[in-house]
């Protein structure tokens, strides 16, 4: 029985330290993945510093993510963000919808570049509109889904983004910045009839409440600039009406 049990004890934590390993093994590869299926849909760079994923829990922790600007806006980057918590029903992976219990987005930077109806953020979202158009090519898709069969759709029962800061660079103005708190961001049950959400999808919903945010934002410190002693350059602000 003693010999039984050292087996299967051993068995245990011989399978703890395959999964252990492969978890360490399989952030790298979501790295590379995610670096090559972005920015074909919007358009722009995307950046990661780590990811890293622990099978045992079904969590990841993307670490640096930046999306870059596209083309034509002087800021390097639309959005940075230091840290992204993902939490994933392990077993749905391997399922034609991926489960994806939470998601918690902290303190992300997003930059706000040109016009209310013109901007970096809306151009990201036109290329992401655009994109869904066409779906993912050939080979990007085969590589999402792992062979020739379609990429399992996504729901996110849960996605919250906290303490979020936008970068507002006034068309016009120089140098000058404003820095505002933007309010927490939390949607729920995206993709939760059906069969989920592809990643167009996914993406063109969070890009739509973001941008919706940010709007609100700018539109509400214009009167603030203005009353705050900034009147000397009103002129300015006409371009963040234009393009």
């Amino acid at each position: 029985m003693r010999i039984f049990l050292t087996i299967v004890i051993g068995l245990l934590v011989l399978l703890m330290i395959v999964v252990i390993a492969l978890g360490v093994y399989l952030g790298p590869i979501v790295k590379i993945g995610m670096q090559e299926l972005a920015p074909p849909m919007i358009q722009v760079p995307v950046k990661i510093d780590a990811v890293e994923v622990s099978l045992l829990t079904g969590s990841a922790q993307i670490k640096g993510l930046v999306v870059g600007n596209p083309q034509g806006y002087k800021t390097p980057q639309a959005i940075s963000v230091d840290s992204i918590i993902v939490r994933v029903a392990p077993f749905s992976v391997l399922s034609n919808k991926i489960i994806v219990h939470a998601v918690e987005v902290k303190m992300p930077l997003i930059t706000f570049e040109g016009g209310l109806t013109r901007n970096n953020l809306s151009k990201i979202m036109d290329n992401a509109n655009a994109f869904s158009k066409n779906g993912l090519p050939q080979s990007a898709n085969a590589a999402a889904s792992g062979g020739n069969k379609p990429a399992p759709g996504i729901e996110v029962d849960d996605f919250l983004i906290t303490k979020a800061r936008v970068n507002i660079n006034f068309t016009g103005l120089g140098s000058r910045t404003l820095t505002l708190p933007l309010p927490d961001i939390h949607l729920t049950d995206l993709g939760k009839s059906g069969n989920g959400l592809t990643p167009v999808e996914l993406t063109r919903a969070l890009l739509k409440t973001i941008i919706s945010e940010t709007i609100s934002v700018v539109t509400g410190s214009l009167t603030d600039v203005v009353h705050g002693g900034l009147g000397r350059i009103t002129s300015g602000l006409g371009s963040l009406f234009g393009e």
